[in-house]
C-alpha cells in the first residue's frame, strides 16, 4: 500500500498554489478554533474555486460556514456579479467571519447569515445555481430537500464529508447519529431520480449533484 501522507503531499505540490490570505487563514484555524479539520483546506478548497469557476453560478448558498475558507474560496471562483449567502449557526464566529469577509477583497460577494439553516434558507427569496452543505452532518438530508426545490434545472449541489472517515464503510453501521446520518444520506441520493450523483474520494469525501 502506497504511504498516504507522502500522496497526499505528492498532490498538495502538483495543486495550484492556495492564495496567501488563505493559507494565513487555515494557519489560524488550525491555531485557533478546535477541530481544525472542519476547514476545507488546499486541495479542496482549491477544487471548490475550481468547480465554481467550471459552473459560473449567480446564486450560491453555503450551508455552514465554519472560518470562512470555503466560502472565500468559492466567492473566488464567481464570475462578475455573482454572489454567495453563506449561513452559520455558531453566532460566536460572527464577528470574526466579518472581519474575515471584509478584509478579503471579496466582502461585496458575500452575504453572512448567523442562524439555523432550517429557518433561515426558507427566508431568502433566490433561486440557487449552486449550493454547498457542510453544516449539521445529522441533519443533511433535511437539508437536501430544503434546497432542492429551490435549485435551478442543471444547478449543482455539493456535500461534504460524505466519507466521514470511513465510519460509512462500516458493517454495522456505528450507533453515533453522525455517522447514521450521512450513510442514510447517501443511501437516499443514491436512489433520488431527482439528481445524478458522483462521489469523489477528495478529503473526508465530496459528493457533487445534478439537478435533473
Amino acid at each position: 500500500m502506497r504511504n498516504t501522507e507522502n500522496l497526499e503531499s505528492y498532490i498538495k505540490q502538483h495543486t495550484s498554489a492556495e492564495p496567501e490570505y488563505l493559507y494565513r487563514l487555515y494557519r489560524h484555524t488550525n491555531l485557533h478554533h478546535a477541530y481544525g479539520r472542519m476547514c476545507s483546506g488546499h486541495v479542496q478548497g482549491r477544487m471548490l474555486k475550481m468547480l465554481t469557476s467550471m459552473v459560473q453560478p449567480q446564486r450560491v448558498l453555503e450551508l455552514g460556514a465554519f472560518t470562512g475558507y470555503s466560502t472565500l474560496c468559492i466567492a473566488e471562483g464567481l464570475p462578475e456579479g455573482g454572489h454567495i449567502h453563506t449561513v452559520e449557526i455558531d453566532d460566536e464566529w460572527e464577528d470574526e467571519l466579518r472581519n474575515t469577509f471584509a478584509g478579503s477583497g471579496y466582502d461585496e460577494s458575500i452575504t453572512l447569515h448567523i442562524g439555523d439553516a432550517l429557518e433561515v434558507v426558507p427566508a431568502i427569496d433566490e433561486v440557487w445555481d449552486m449550493v454547498f452543505i457542510d453544516a449539521n452532518k445529522r441533519l443533511y438530508t433535511e437539508y437536501l430537500e430544503m434546497v432542492l426545490p429551490r435549485v435551478r434545472k442543471g444547478g449543482y449541489i455539493l456535500a461534504d464529508n460524505t466519507l466521514w472517515d470511513g465510519k460509512v464503510l462500516e458493517n454495522p453501521i456505528p450507533a453515533d447519529g453522525q455517522t447514521r446520518a450521512i450513510a442514510a444520506f447517501n443511501d437516499a441520493v443514491a436512489a433520488d431520480p431527482r439528481v445524478e450523483a458522483v462521489m469523489l474520494p477528495l478529503r473526508d469525501g465530496l459528493t457533487i449533484l445534478r439537478k435533473l
